[in-house]
């Protein structure tokens, strides 16, 4: 590790210490006495309000009443960071209350000229795929935060031109092709439901004592996503098409890989359309089909849509 690393690293793990020793930093950094006491004597000059105490059992403080020294960024830091403030850029909401415009700006102050110039070019030149939605998600810091409190919400969904009313306990938010979504149980009936959080119209905390920790959800979230009647599937596709599945794929799905490529899972009923659908991007790929139903209703699938483009 080079002396500005050690240092850089040095001044987040003294932070968080009202004192420290020699010992510390020679076990922690696998450093010589000496080399801990020149490294002190730095990380005074950087300003950090370092004061020692003498005797038997003599030690070094950080001084309270004063600043803290600030974290110094690597080059390659601030690219992560910046790439980091770029992806946020993607979504019309965030559950954070901040504008993207007014972080970068804070962010940029931080840094000196050089390293402004040098994140303006890595922009230019650096692309990756945004999917820009108009779709306003209203509530996502008050998902998050119930979440967060283990409560749960009685939340107001439209979809389909009609509003319905759940008393959900949420566990999840997930992002997708710039769209957020709410996972979590419905209280009433125990069902494992995904909301799309932009179509949720209004939201208020209960405060209940009946309510399962994060942990406890999410561990048992495919089991109670699973009905009675789930259908199991088995889809062989060639080695080639494993990088569609790689770039999306659903939790109730999964790879294996050996003589074959095989994707195994489930879906409930009701659900078929959809799977269907998700098979259809793999084309050419799909070598066979379980069951029969699946593979009957990809078909007609199909069917459909060549009946659609003979007649346009």
């Amino acid at each position: 590790m080079k002396k500005s690393e050690r240092l850089n690293d040095m001044i987040r793990y003294l932070n968080g210490r009202e004192f420290f020793n020699l010992n510390d930093l020679m076990e922690k950094y696998n450093i010589s006495k000496s080399t801990a006491l020149r490294d002190i004597s730095s990380l005074e000059q950087l300003g950090m309000p370092i004061f020692s105490e003498h005797g038997r059992h003599g030690r070094y403080g950080i001084l309270k009443n004063r600043l803290l020294s600030p974290i110094i960024f690597t080059m390659d830091e601030v690219y992560a960071l910046y790439f980091a403030m770029l992806t946020l850029e993607a979504y019309q909401s965030t559950p954070f209350h901040l504008s993207v415009n007014q972080l970068n700006e804070k962010f940029e102050n931080c840094l000196s000229k050089e390293q402004i110039r040098q994140i303006h070019n890595m922009k230019k030149v650096l692309q990756f795929e945004m999917y820009q939605h108009h779709h306003v998600s209203r509530f996502l810091d008050k998902i998050l935060k119930s979440i967060l409190n283990e409560s749960s919400c009685r939340i107001q969904y439209a979809k389909n031109n009609q509003e319905k009313s759940y008393h959900v306990q949420f566990f999840k938010i997930s992002a997708k092709f710039g769209q957020w979504y709410a996972t979590g149980i419905e209280l009433n009936t125990n069902q494992y439901r995904v909301f799309r959080c932009d179509r949720i119209t209004f939201i208020e905390e209960v405060e209940t004592t009946s309510h399962c920790s994060i942990d406890e959800l999410l561990s048992r979230s495919l089991e109670i996503y699973q009905s009675e009647e789930r259908i199991d599937f088995e889809v062989e596709i060639s080695e080639q098409a494993k990088d569609i599945f790689y770039k999306e794929h659903y939790p109730s799905m999964k790879i294996e890989n050996g003589n074959k490529t095989v994707i195994r899972g489930f879906y409930n009923p009701g659900e078929e359309e959809f799977i269907a659908n998700y098979f259809m991007r793999y084309g050419y790929h799909v070598i066979s089909v379980k069951p029969q139903s699946l593979k009957q209703m990809i078909q007609d699938r199909v069917e459909k849509l060549f009946n659609y483009y003979q007649k346009i």
